[in-house]
């Protein structure tokens, strides 16, 4: 990449300005702290200052597990530097991650498709908005797809060396395993990534096996064969698939010992197993509202109601009229909704028997419609996620298809919007063309479908959930728009 970076200084340079200028404006005139930030930044500076890893509750800290340690240790050590509470100096550092994040992507796209693509990759992340938007906010995106870009990058030079019968692949594979729990420390579903590549480990292995003997032979037959030809032919099938499994193994070991201490001092600590956090983010005496959640499912796809209804429970009222009208299947539900929730409004507190009736309902409204259920709405709700104009913590209203905002707030989201669709069009455009053309496509289609799949089984459909697949869109359209697909670098897909 240093090589590719010297060859084209100026193009590397020039958009690393503008690059960095995008994200400058995203600072100074769109920067995001919300309630999710100050919980974090409460965990850093309780962490930093009285060695406490808790949340301050009645002027007491209480030690708790609702969040994993990876992002307010990072916060911890930026308030270290530049004082507690410094979240312009936490978005200047996050702003100078999501530019290196830029070139991880670019050499990614070098080592999978092309130098070329690897430029225009460059570019892409480079302008990408939605990335850039999000290096403004404190909140645990910009980090999540820095290690995630970094896992991926690693694993696809791991898997070159192994392929050309190099050394040095076992190091990259630790790389990728202590990225990959660099991940999971910021959020629990990083655990996605490791078992992606496990998973594409297992199932590309014995074709892998097959190819690399093929070969290793024709380079034994071949007059010409230098000394990294012999290093090849020297391997064979059993060597080459015990190298995949030690492999696996690495990457496994590296991305889950991190939670040994996590989790050892969640037992002893908090006095229960724990290796990652609630699903709900509750503590241990907080009710997690499984029923009105189950409720929820029933019905939501888009963000608008994760704001309007789902993020108001509890401590705010439920309006009846901002349903969508597939919350109701008939008069008699109806009847029994708006008295569970006309219950609730007067406590605007959820107790454990509103979560019941919610729970009833849900049931319900499950046994009529389980297609509904379990194939439709989750479909819609990841759709939601995909194709949005993530303008979420932007000035735009979350119902902009409404045009209610002014012209500049409606013309953003319609842009934004534009902008999604055209990144997630080019990469299915790849995908669909010709996916041979990039190696380790499998891999990467791997981890696509696995985080969709999860995705679609949340009760909040937020776009930025999908924004540590953008590294993977990005490739995509990039080898899109390069026509990389074309002349493949390799016949072997391992």
């Amino acid at each position: 990449m240093l090589r590719l970076i010297r060859e084209h200084r100026r193009f590397f340079l020039g958009t690393t300005l503008a690059a960095l200028t995008l994200r400058l404006i995203f600072f100074v005139y769109f920067p995001a702290v919300t309630d999710d930030s100050r919980i974090y930044a409460d965990f850093a500076t309780n962490w930093l200052q009285h060695g406490i890893y808790g949340q301050t509750q009645l002027a007491q800290i209480v030690p708790t597990d609702t969040r994993l340690p990876g992002y307010p240790a990072f916060l911890a050590g930026i308030f270290l530097l530049f004082g507690a509470g410094n979240f312009k100096a936490v978005m200047l550092t996050q702003i100078l991650l999501d530019l290196a994040t830029c070139l991880i992507v670019a050499d990614l796209a070098r080592r999978v498709v092309s130098k070329r693509a690897s430029r225009i990759a460059f570019v892409l992340a480079a302008l990408c908005p939605f990335l850039a938007n999000y290096a403004a906010a404190v909140l645990t995106e910009t980090l999540e797809v820095f290690f995630t870009a970094l896992a991926l990058d690693c694993a696809a030079a791991a898997l070159n060396r192994m392929h050309e019968g190099e050394m040095g692949a076992r190091k990259l594979w630790a790389v990728t395993g202590a990225a990959i729990a660099a991940c999971i420390l910021l959020r629990p579903d990083g655990g996605l990534l490791v078992a992606a590549v496990a998973f594409y480990l297992a199932v590309a292995a014995p074709k892998g096996a097959s190819d690399f003997v093929a070969r290793a032979a024709s380079l034994k037959r071949c007059p010409d064969t230098n000394l990294q030809g012999a290093k090849v032919v020297r391997q064979t099938r059993p060597a080459f698939f015990r190298n995949v499994l030690v492999a696996g193994i690495i990457v496994v070991v590296f991305a889950l010992a991190p939670l040994a201490p996590w989790t050892i001092r969640n037992f002893r600590t908090l006095h229960h197993f724990q290796p990652l956090a609630p699903r709900y983010a509750n503590a241990a005496d907080e009710l997690a509202p499984r029923g009105f959640n189950r409720w929820v499912k029933t019905w939501i796809v888009d963000y608008a109601s994760v704001e309007e209804i789902y993020w108001n429970v509890p401590g705010d009222k439920i309006d009846p009229e901002k349903l969508p009208s597939r919350a109701i299947n008939n008069t008699t539900e109806r009847d029994a909704m708006l008295a569970v929730i006309a219950d609730y409004n007067q406590s605007q507190d959820m107790t454990p028997d509103l979560d019941t009736r919610f729970g009833k309902l849900a049931a319900d409204r499950i046994r009529a419609h389980p297609l509904r259920y379990y194939v439709v709405l989750p479909l819609l709700r990841v759709a939601d996620m995909w194709l949005r104009p993530r303008t979420e913590i932007l000035p735009p209203d979350v119902r902009w298809w409404e045009f209610n905002d002014d012209t500049k707030q409606s013309v953003m989201a319609v842009g934004f919007g534009l902008l999604n669709v055209f990144y997630v069009a080019a990469a299915l455009l790849a995908l669909v063309r010709r996916p041979s053309g990039i190696r380790w496509a499998g891999l990467l289609v791997s981890f696509l479908l696995l985080r969709t799949a999860f995705l679609g089984t949340l009760e909040n459909p937020e776009p930025r959930y999908t924004l540590e697949c953008y590294p993977v869109v990005i490739l995509w359209a990039a080898a899109y728009l390069a026509n990389a697909t074309e002349q493949p670098q390799s016949e072997s897909r391992f």
